[in-house]
């Protein structure tokens, strides 16, 4: 990155990131919402670049537990993508999906994390719209994606790369839910982005 910190990048430009995270809401928020069949407003509150040995503080509490929803990118950039929200909301939201009132402490079935997995498509889809409209690249999602239960601390982060995006995601509905999309972009790939966005190398 030649002589720019992360902090450099953030500063000079922050309002090109929160834009790849408004547009990103506002495409994710459109297909969540008919997904659901219900009216819903997502904010986001917190876009910036950072290190990815820092993600794990950045996204939650040692001791708690959450749901990844990962998948690779691929096409012009390369590398890994995640979609991180406690586990209360990962039952709303599932439950909302399914059309159940299923106890947030009960485990999730085959089913449960299948429809994780849609919902996570969705909005991962939508984010990485978003950013090849900023960047005019072309970025898709690979089609096998998993979903898990995960601590936070062993969410292996540092095996995507150095640097990651991380985009806080606030989703209004009948109950407040912060979830974390995590762009995780391999070395080049990394470099592509930045130079789309008019940042010297």
């Amino acid at each position: 990155m030649g002589n720019l910190t992360l902090e450099d990048v953030n500063n000079m430009y922050l309002d090109v990131l929160k834009e790849i995270g408004n547009i990103g809401a506002g495409n994710a928020t459109t297909a969540i919402a008919n997904m659901l069949g219900m009216k819903i407003d997502m904010n986001v509150p917190n876009v910036k670049l950072m290190e990815v040995s820092k993600l794990g503080t950045a996204v939650g509490a040692e001791d708690e537990t959450i749901v990844g929803i990962f998948l690779e990118v691929m096409n012009d950039i390369e590398g890994s993508m995640m979609f991180l929200v406690d586990i209360p909301s990962a039952r709303y939201l599932v439950n909302k999906l399914m059309m159940e009132d299923v106890p947030a402490d009960k485990p999730f079935d085959e089913m449960e994390l299948s429809a994780l997995k849609e919902i996570g498509n969705i909005i991962a889809g939508s984010y990485l719209s978003a950013l090849s409209s900023m960047t005019n690249l072309v970025i898709s999602p690979s089609v096998d994606m998993a979903a898990s239960i995960l601590s936070v601390p062993a969410i292996e982060f540092g095996q995507f790369g150095d640097n990651a995006l991380l985009i806080q995601t606030e989703i209004c509905a009948d109950v407040a839910i912060n979830g974390y999309f995590i762009l995780m972009p391999e070395q080049g790939s990394y470099e592509k982005i930045l130079t789309s966005l008019g940042i010297s190398l």
